[in-house]
């Protein structure tokens, strides 16, 4: 489920960072780079081997070598694994912050960055495009794509760019209106870009590219907006001329399939699919394999979710839920494993694809260590396809087991939720490991996972399926209905989770607080690093999941660290900020967050600044008297348009403003401006244009009723006696 992100703008003691102010922290030894022409000379890049395109052989081929992160996962292999280890368990406490640099508001500060000789590259909000010294934090170029210009109805969906992609001095982004960019590395110029989806359908870009061979391509989500058919596409990275393009779920059969692969997955399908487009959107990991020349693809769910409803006869619906194999050159077919045939819970395989040896019942073997959404922890033979081993990493209610023997689930009696029937399903759609990245080491031979644990009700949406239709607008589509009243899960949890791949079993597990956490890096250094909801960036060891440092980055983590090299230096980079739908703790305010770039080093002796965070207070306005009918209008419109960006019961998790705090739904003439008019779409904020008079009078009837009761809540309270 690819949750949107609805930001509003900031106020108060904010307006500074309206403003742009930055700020560096910098140790004496440390000297603020001058940035001119002749600087950025300096900062060159590895003249590399070619490859067999003529390109030159980039560094994400070079296992051993530490100096560079480049790739999403820092090589090929996609670990996050660095072999560096100058920081490890001995050194670790001598770990300390170099320098920090303040962002600019953002709804999304949560994209992977990257690390070439001595250049941080990182993007925030729509895809725009940082590049800084990495030695002093010195801001080298800005690109802003100016998303909202050509996105329209698009802002409604996406998190924002998760991750760009770097090779041949070049970086690669793609952006939520569906264009793929390639900018100089070195002065942040446009060298091309090219629109690679429809501006018409609800398709998106929010996930990195991948690079290779000379190539770059890029995925799509948006399935659980609309009718969207799932492809990948491949372009010349010099050029942007496309090279191959490859779908991922069949079309219409009137109008002949692209390959035989094609005619093969429509043979799984029933019904008439493609009025529902199917899904199958590759919105996030894929890998390239030089061992064997080929591209594998992550590919999502349904769309809609329910399968009743897009093949009401069923069928495996390929290639939904599953990792492709592609040739690399030519988007080729090659193999396919589906982890969930038939598909109907939101279980996608956009998770981390990983590549590893490992020596399975005697023998070394190339496989792919996967843990999606469903809870299995999969290892696949890269050369065939074929399912080496899969057991339960999280609860699972979905499925008893995987049959080794076939390669499928076999699923339990109520797992579809049949016959109207309301079934309590675990993982939930959020899933037991979404797309914050786990790491494997070679060293320790183990995979460390942001898992998590949470159910969710599954029932059939009421009516008759042979009408249901997308609701238009960017509105989540999943054809499942309401809970009933009264049936409820226990609020999810989360734990770090170091797994076994070869036996297949938990090696060790730490708890965290909320329902999700940060990426993971793990180093040569015996070392796990992961930040988390609690605002602290923590290493453990390794082999043992002990903690050895921890750092309060006075804000939430999702992005994942990276290591690197600067003038024989090992630095360690992660940037902060928090954003969910779920208001539950530990969460942060949307108008208060700490968002920064933090770069650590031995010896570091920077701090930060002690400021006191930002509390908005609920907004009310006593004179305004809440219509309960016009409430419930308002509640049903925030449930379907809402309450991804600002909250289960509007109760913000940090990826929108508090609703409740806001001073916009005080006036109707400025809820609709902001709403239905766009006022704010320059700030990140989509508009709704077809929204009515009467259902924008709902939203600030719901909205009002809201703070109302969070107002009476904390006036109910219990007060702390003084001191």
């Amino acid at each position: 489920m690819r949750l949107a992100v609805c930001p509003a703008p900031v106020s108060g003691a904010m307006e500074r960072w309206m403003r742009g102010v930055v700020k560096v922290v910098k140790t004496d030894r440390l000297p603020a780079l001058l940035v001119s022409a002749a600087m950025l000379m300096t900062l060159g890049f590895s003249d590399n081997a070619a490859d067999a395109t003529g390109a030159k052989r980039s560094p994400a081929y070079d296992e051993a070598d530490g100096s560079n992160w480049q790739a999403f996962g820092r090589t090929y292999s996609e670990t996050h694994f660095s072999p560096l280890k100058e920081i490890n368990e001995a050194s670790i406490g001598r770990l300390g912050l170099v320098w920090a640099h303040d962002l600019e508001p953002t709804f999304n500060s949560f994209s992977a960055p990257l690390a070439v000789d001595g250049v941080l590259y990182f993007a925030t909000g729509y895809s725009v495009i940082h590049a800084m010294d990495a030695r002093t934090g010195e801001l080298l170029w800005k690109y802003d794509p100016e998303v909202h210009k050509h996105a329209g109805h698009k802002m409604r969906a996406g998190w924002g760019i998760r991750g760009i992609a770097f090779d041949n001095g070049k970086v690669f982004t793609g952006t939520l209106d569906g264009r793929l960019i390639a900018l100089d590395a070195k002065t942040g110029t446009l060298l091309w870009s090219e629109l690679t989806l429809d501006p018409k359908d609800e398709s998106y870009i929010t996930g990195p590219p991948w690079v290779f061979n000379g190539k770059v391509v890029i995925g799509s989500g948006g399935s659980d907006y609309g009718p969207v058919r799932g492809y990948v596409t491949a372009y010349d990275q010099a050029t942007g001329k496309q090279a191959w393009r490859f779908h991922t779920v069949p079309g219409n059969p009137a109008d002949g399939f692209e390959n035989k692969a094609m005619e093969m997955a429509a043979k799984t399908w029933t019904g008439e699919w493609w009025k529902h487009g199917g899904g199958g959107s590759v919105w996030h990991a894929m890998a390239f394999d030089p061992k064997f020349n080929r591209i594998y693809l992550g590919v999502g769910n349904g769309a809609p979710w329910n399968q009743k409803i897009r093949s009401p006869q069923g069928g495996d619906n390929l290639f939904l839920a599953s990792i492709v194999a592609l040739d690399a050159d030519t988007g080729e077919y090659v193999w396919h494993y589906q982890a969930n045939p038939g598909e109907t819970w939101d279980y996608n395989n956009t998770m981390d694809i990983q590549l590893a040896d490992l020596k399975i019942g005697g023998k070394v073997r190339p496989v792919i260590i996967h843990a999606p959404k469903n809870g299995f922890f999969y290892v696949i033979d890269r050369k065939t396809g074929k399912l080496v081993s899969a057991e339960k990493f999280s609860k699972v209610t979905w499925a008893e087991r995987i049959d080794l023997k076939t390669g499928r689930p076999v699923e339990t009696p109520d797992a579809r939720y049949p016959d109207g029937k309301a079934v309590i399903i675990y993982p939930f759609p959020n899933g037991a490991h979404g797309v914050q990245a786990m790491a494997f080491s070679p060293q320790t031979g183990l995979a460390y996972i942001p898992a998590n644990e949470g159910g969710r009700v599954y029932v059939d949406a009421p009516g008759d399926f042979s009408k249901w239709q997308h609701r238009p607008g960017m509105y989540i589509n999943t054809g499942l209905g309401a809970a009933p009243p009264g049936m409820t899960v226990p609020p999810p949890i989360s734990f770090l989770q170091a797994w076994d791949p070869v036996k297949q079993k938990e090696a060790w597990r730490v708890p965290m607080k909320g329902a999700f956490s940060g990426g993971v890096l793990t180093t040569a250094g015996n070392l796990v690093v992961q930040g988390n909801a609690e605002g602290k960036l923590v290493a453990y060891e390794a082999n043992s999941g002990k903690p050895l440092w921890s750092f309060d980055a006075q804000n939430g983590i999702l992005s994942n660290p990276i290591t690197y090299t600067v003038d024989g230096r090992q630095y360690l980079t992660v940037i902060t900020g928090w954003r969910s739908s779920y208001g539950t703790a530990p969460t942060w305010d949307y108008y208060g967050q700490k968002r920064r770039v933090l770069t650590f080093a031995l010896d570091g002796k920077a701090a930060l600044p002690d400021d006191e965070p930002v509390e908005m207070p609920i907004a009310d306005d006593e004179s305004f008297v809440v219509d309960a009918e016009k409430a419930k209008l308002g509640s049903a419109i925030y449930n379907t348009a809402c309450i991804v960006c600002h909250g289960v019961g509007m109760m913000a998790g940090g990826a929108a403003p508090d609703l409740r705090k806001a001073g916009a739904p005080m006036a109707f003439e400025s809820l609709a401006a902001v709403v239905r008019d766009g006022e704010l779409m320059q700030n990140g904020m989509p508009r709704f244009e077809q929204l009515t008079d009467a259902e924008i009078e709902g939203l600030q009837h719901f909205i009002r009723q809201r703070a109302r009761e969070a107002l009476a809540s904390v006036e109910a309270a219990p007060q702390a006696s003084p001191k």
